[in-house]
């Protein structure tokens, strides 16, 4: 019987949503979409880029930040395939097997920012705290090492949930609420119980997110701590402003991350809109803002940028 189901689940097709209410202005809705995923592909290849040709730039700091672009791209490119069939009106069906991998990339790389943001959280306290010691306590080999666990850290919890969801059948409505998969919103339309998937589920949210947010809290009080003993105002200011892109970035991330969350679990009877409208936050705001902030108020991406566009004066 589990192996009926689980044929049944793989071969079923789901159909994505677009934006509800809006179907006839959905090729007009495309362009902005077009837009946003251009101004973040371009943005954060931009950032690889100058991390990697320019050497003054090999340094953990940077070596996160192009982490965060990989894992901004990472969250939000399975979704650009998907999104466009939808609203280019080309196709709305999505078949399971091409679903679950589709939410597995986007769950895994949204918890492996949440990891890289942490340990950003670290290399700042590390430069601010013990600057001496920065370069023999954040090693590229040490770098590599936090960016392989992030990466394993996010994806392995995910797996007992999408193992399971293979074993579900599909008797009631198909339609997703997002033009993408994710994994509240496909269990909803089970025909079983799905007491593990909801309870396992909000368990890896708690502790990953939990732990992450806690790291990050945790090296600010000491941040604040060490930046408050600094007998110049310049000198505060100076240490506070290595931080501003971070905050940013976790802000920006953790806000529309926690939305969503609340939307479908509380929701239920709300406007469809509003899922829609939290999840392409959720997708889009953080693969277009951070390379944008980091260009901005990063002295040394904003110079590598200048070059690039203006090579024969920077």
């Amino acid at each position: 019987m589990a192996t009926s189901n689980s044929s049944n689940s793989l071969s079923s097709t789901f159909y994505l949503t677009g934006i509800p209410g809006y179907e006839e202005f959905h090729h007009w809705i495309s362009v902005p979409f077009c837009l946003l995923y251009c101004i973040g592909i371009m943005g954060n290849c931009t950032i690889l880029h100058i991390v990697r040709t320019d050497p003054r730039l090999h340094q953990p700091m940077y070596y996160f930040l192009a982490m965060l672009s990989l894992t901004d791209m990472g969250m939000s490119m399975p979704t650009m395939i998907s999104l466009f069939r939808v609203l280019w009106s080309i196709s709305r069906e999505i078949q399971f097997d091409v679903c679950v991998i589709q939410m597995f990339l986007i769950h895994t790389f949204s918890f492996t920012e949440s990891s890289v943001l942490l340990a950003m959280a670290l290399d700042r306290y590390v430069a601010i705290c013990h600057p001496l010691r920065y370069a023999t306590i954040l090693t590229p080999r040490l770098i590599v090492k936090i960016g392989v666990a992030a990466l394993f850290r996010s994806a392995f919890p995910l797996i007992p949930l999408l193992v399971r969801l293979t074993y579900f059948p599909f008797c009631r409505s198909h339609i997703l609420s997002h033009s993408y998969c994710l994994h509240q919103d496909i269990i909803r339309l089970a025909c079983a119980d799905i007491s593990f998937n909801v309870i396992y589920g909000l368990i890896v949210i708690t502790v990953l997110w939990g732990l992450d947010s806690m790291g990050i809290f945790v090296s600010y009080v000491f941040i604040l701590h060490s930046v408050l003993r600094i007998a110049s105002r310049e000198g505060r200011l100076k240490a506070l402003n290595t931080c501003a892109s971070h905050i940013c970035a976790v802000l920006i991330l953790y806000i529309p991350m926690i939305g969503l969350s609340i939307v479908h679990r509380f929701s239920k009877h709300s406007s469809p809109l509003i899922n829609v409208f939290m999840g392409h936050i959720y997708l889009l705001i953080p693969p277009v803002l951070n390379p944008i902030i980091y260009s901005v108020k990063t002295k040394q991406i904003r110079q590598g940028v200048l070059r690039l566009l203006l090579p024969s004066k920077h």
